[in-house]
């Protein structure tokens, strides 16, 4: 589906591939279009990328991956300036995951179903082409990001006159944002793990660290790439990134950094956390086998005096004893709390 935004300085058009005009040549001075493909046809994309801006073969093939070969996954985020345009991939989180995380709480501590799988399998990937007075984003699914543009656009479609470069640092910002209530679930994770660990370290415990480090390093590996993309954009590196509204991507810049730290954290207290879960789960192992060895260490002399006399010699004087069997138990009891007594004042137990 196509959407095309136009703006002439005092008014905003919106419509579908009827509002397309035939080249950016044929845009009036001043005025500033939004082109976006979301999950689009091949003949959309031609309309777009063959007709109305034609682009490098290469710049296509990579915009058109995932629909030609969905098995290989999203690219990864880069940018690449050509002679008259700017070509920018992103990896937005996978429709619906910042949702569910958001509505799960930070204090929830809930699982979130399925939520490595989306990150591995589900990632989309969000194209952007800009030029002096056109934007063109592409994606194979509806991206959050992209519908959060729209709605920002609704409210302050004046903001749009300042040019493709503004209206990328929107969508940008969208996507960036995206990741909080993820960060939150993940923080809200690994604080529940570490209560459990030493509580019950059990290994569908340690099935759901390993689980959790999958989604921490999904989520690392994408965002930074993504750093330095925004890296690239806020050092004044490409001309159609205006020196104005470098201010407003170094801003989502500075966001994402801090997300990119938050998740070095977690990803490096998942991995204490698995080190931690083997350290518990050894250490309950060895109370348990000191418990095992002490009821050992006290039954042994017991068993001694037990199988002392239990023997049958006819000339075992004990055996003629009338409270003997009392003797032999009142002696079992004193061996056993003479033990109990070692093991407390040498601090075993």
């Amino acid at each position: 589906m196509i959407t095309v935004r136009r703006w002439n300085g005092t008014s905003c058009e919106r419509g579908g591939a009827e509002k397309l005009p035939e080249s950016p040549a044929a845009l009036p001075a001043g005025e500033v279009i939004w082109i976006d493909l979301s999950e689009p046809t091949p003949e959309e994309e031609a309309a777009v990328f063959e007709k109305f801006l034609k682009v490098h073969s290469l710049t296509l093939e990579d915009i058109t991956r995932m629909r030609r070969e969905p098995e290989s996954g999203a690219h990864f985020p880069k940018v690449e300036e050509f002679p008259d345009y700017l070509f920018v991939i992103v990896n937005p989180l996978p429709p619906g995951l910042s949702a569910i995380a958001k509505a799960k709480g930070k204090s929830s501590g809930e699982k979130l179903p399925s939520a490595s799988r989306m990150l591995r399998r589900n990632r989309p990937q969000l194209s952007a082409v800009l030029t002096r007075n056109v934007l063109i984003t592409h994606s194979t699914a509806a991206v959050e990001c992209i519908a959060a543009a729209h709605r920002h656009l609704d409210r302050h479609g004046e903001s749009a006159r300042r040019g493709p470069d503004y209206l990328f640092h929107i969508v940008l910002d969208a996507m960036v944002d995206e990741y909080a209530p993820m960060v939150e679930w993940v923080a809200a994770q690994l604080d529940q793990l570490e209560t459990r660990i030493f509580t019950r370290p059990t290994a569908k415990l340690i099935a759901r660290i390993l689980k959790l480090k999958r989604v921490v390093t999904g989520m690392r590996k994408t965002l930074i790439i993504e750093r330095e993309v925004l890296s690239r954009l806020i050092r004044g590196e490409f001309e159609l990134v205006e020196e104005r509204e470098i201010a407003y991507y170094r801003n989502v810049y500075d966001h994402l950094v801090r997300y990119t730290e938050l998740i070095e954290a977690a990803r490096e207290m998942v991995s204490d956390l698995g080190e931690t879960h083997l350290a518990a789960v050894s250490n309950r192992l060895n109370e348990i086998m000191k418990v095992l060895a002490m009821i050992s260490t006290i039954i042994l002399p017991l068993t001694l005096i037990s199988s002392i006399y239990g023997m049958n010699f006819k000339n075992m004087p004990e055996l003629e004893w009338p409270n003997g069997y009392y003797y032999a138990l009142g002696l079992m009891a004193l061996t056993a709390l003479v033990s109990l007594g070692l093991f407390k004042w040498r601090k075993w137990i």
